[in-house]
């Protein structure tokens, strides 16, 4: 019994750091990657709890090991768009300008009962009060509403509310994303002044830059420490 009891705290204590290095996510908000890593830590932390016969390197072992995967392949999404596309899929627009984009819905599998579902969590009954709809990676829908569907501000003191729009993320982590500065209307020249005008002589000193459909600019640096 006392073995038992020390093995269990021993692989109780490991899925509490595993999923700690995984970072502070509720489980709704895991990405599929992590999703599966956790599914499969749970499952191995069983075994050598169950089998007392067992090592408890048999369960340690291989959680170890899926731990460092996914700390492995978290750096690497980091550095590599490309395999954090592939990792994790990209968000997809779901309403655009308030029409409903049934191809984008096919290929995600998402259909009206769960666009309906994913609209009334956010509050929204009616999807002519949408704007646009984006289902990101992890599930969730992230809602940008109609001006007049938004929460009574500028409308009940009778100014016309501007339509919020997406920003388009054109440099994040130094890397410049040509595809959205396209989608936002820009061009490298206008990115160089933008940078000109802020003192900056290199794109891989910025950590984010976005513009909105105002040409709003958010800029934000890299740490230098």
């Amino acid at each position: 019994m006392a073995i038992s009891f020390v093995r269990t705290l021993i692989s109780y204590a490991l899925v509490v750091f595993a999923l700690r290095i995984m970072g502070k996510r509720q489980v709704g908000e895991l990405q599929p990657s992590e999703l599966v890593v956790a599914i499969m830590i749970s499952d191995l932390a069983t075994i050598p709890m169950s089998d007392p016969a067992l090592p408890l390197l048999s369960g340690i072992v291989p959680i170890l090991t899926l731990i460092s995967a996914e700390m492995s392949a978290s750096l690497l999404s980091l550095k590599f768009p490309k395999i954090r596309k592939a990792l994790t899929g990209s968000p997809a627009v779901i309403i655009k300008k308030g029409i409903i984009c049934r191809e984008e819905m096919r290929k995600n599998r998402y259909n009206l009962e769960d666009l309906a579902e994913g609209l009334r969590m956010k509050d929204y009954f009616d999807v002519d009060d949408v704007y646009m709809a984006i289902l990101e990676t992890n599930g969730s829908l992230s809602v940008i509403p109609k001006s007049g569907a938004r929460p009574p501000t500028s409308d009940e003191a009778g100014i016309k509310g501007k339509q919020q729009t997406l920003p388009h993320v054109i440099i994040a982590d130094g890397k410049k994303y040509p595809e959205h500065m396209q989608e936002a209307g820009v061009n490298d020249d206008w990115l160089k002044k933008q940078l000109s005008d802020r003192k900056i002589t290199n794109a891989n000193e910025v950590f984010l830059l976005t513009v909105d459909g105002d040409k709003k600019v958010t800029l934000q640096m890299k740490n230098k420490e």
